[in-house]
């Protein structure tokens, strides 16, 4: 892939772009095998490839330069670098991209300077649906004093951009390398971007998690459900579970009763729309901490299926798991050492049976992986 910001040295946020991809995908799993060495019983199954570039369905841009010639892209050691032009995002995005600049000059938004701690606009978040190509555009400021100029103008980007969907402001005040803070302030009459993977509507929030890369996530999805058509049981849990991604490509087909868990209460509000209108009847979503839901239940599911943060499940939930004794455990992961170290703790009464990787992440050393699990009971 031609890149001429990392040609030029300004963008090392694809570190591996000098090594051909199928080396950089040979090595991943190298390391996978390496890290999954412990696991003598499991079957490591060939890496899932991604494509090389316009695969990165979602674009955080670090807002620089001034008002008048606008910067999209990030700041390397305080210095603008523009990434409108970068091959990871869709071709819809370039132009999408120069309309923002022509929006922010418009509406005089002023780019947040990091040193003196001045100016309002700090990031743009832009998300694309595959399914339909509409978009979800946000706006990350320090203050409100410019949200007033941000409505005044949006009805002239919405007739340039006839696929924005969704447009808010979210409100980041801390100086500090947060990428967005609590409050959301919605500008459209639309509030969720709908995107489908393998035929599940998936509706998204401005602060909903997914993945940026569409393609491969679609791919790990259909390849949970694969696993789980062969493991017996009817009850099933998905911690974590976001927009429902995992649990309703599980349970679309009827034989599981799903428990969905996330804390986020929107995301809760998603799946279940999502569960409504594919027909799905034993199907519960709950705003719930995953964590303290796991510790408290007294009846296992049959198939427990997590997909934690990088850092994992951790030392306590790993307990809870082993105390609640699911016969089956699916583990998505996309830290692959955290990963490592909870199945380790796992093993005493979990044996690892499959390990496959997903290359979510072109060009960098990070990678998504999904591991099934039996008791060793059974």
């Amino acid at each position: 892939m031609n890149c001429v910001e990392f040609l030029a040295g300004r963008c090392h946020s694809c570190n591996q772009l000098s090594v051909p991809y199928p080396e950089q995908l040979a090595k991943k799993q190298q390391q996978l095998a390496t890290l999954m060495a412990p696991f003598a019983e499991a079957q490591l199954l060939p890496a899932v490839a991604s494509r090389e570039d316009g695969f990165r369905t979602k674009a955080k841009m670090v807002v620089s330069g001034s008002k008048e010639q606008p910067v999209l892209g990030i700041l390397n050691d305080g210095v603008a670098v523009d990434l409108s032009a970068c091959p990871l995002y869709p071709a819809a995005f370039a132009p999408a991209f120069s309309l923002l600049k022509g929006f922010i000059q418009r509406a005089a938004l002023t780019p947040y300077q990091v040193e003196q701690k001045q100016g309002e606009l700090k990031l743009i978040l832009l998300s694309q649906s595959q399914a339909s190509g509409r978009v979800m555009l946000r706006f990350v400021l320090r203050s409100k004093n410019c949200l007033a100029s941000i409505q005044k103008h949006l009805p002239w980007l919405q007739q340039q951009w006839p696929e924005l969907a969704v447009c808010s402001v979210n409100l980041q005040p801390v100086h500090m390398a947060v990428l967005e803070g609590p409050e959301e302030i919605l500008l459209t009459s639309e509030e969720l971007l709908r995107e489908e993977l393998n035929g599940i509507p998936l509706y998204l929030t401005p602060q909903s998690f997914f993945q940026t890369n569409t393609a491969v996530a679609a791919a790990l999805y259909a390849t949970a459900e694969q696993w789980a058509e062969a493991i017996p049981g009817q009850r099933l849990w998905d911690l974590f579970c976001g927009v429902g991604g995992f649990g309703l490509h599980l349970a679309r087909a009827g034989r599981w009763q799903l428990t969905g868990i996330e804390i986020a209460p929107k995301a809760i509000a998603s799946a279940t729309r999502s569960a409504s209108e594919l027909g799905l009847s034993r199907v519960s979503f709950q705003a719930l901490d995953a964590a303290a839901f796991a510790k408290a239940s007294v009846q296992a599911p049959d198939l427990l299926v997590v997909n934690p943060p990088r850092r994992g499940l951790g030392a306590a939930l790993c307990q809870s798991v082993m105390t609640l004794q699911p016969a089956w455990l699916m583990y998505s992961s996309c830290n692959p050492d955290t990963l490592a170290r909870d199945l380790a703790w796992l093993n005493a009464d979990y044996r690892l049976l499959k390990v496959q990787l997903f290359d979510m992440f072109p060009h960098t050393e990070h990678a998504e992986v999904l591991t099934l699990l039996q008791k060793r009971s059974l």
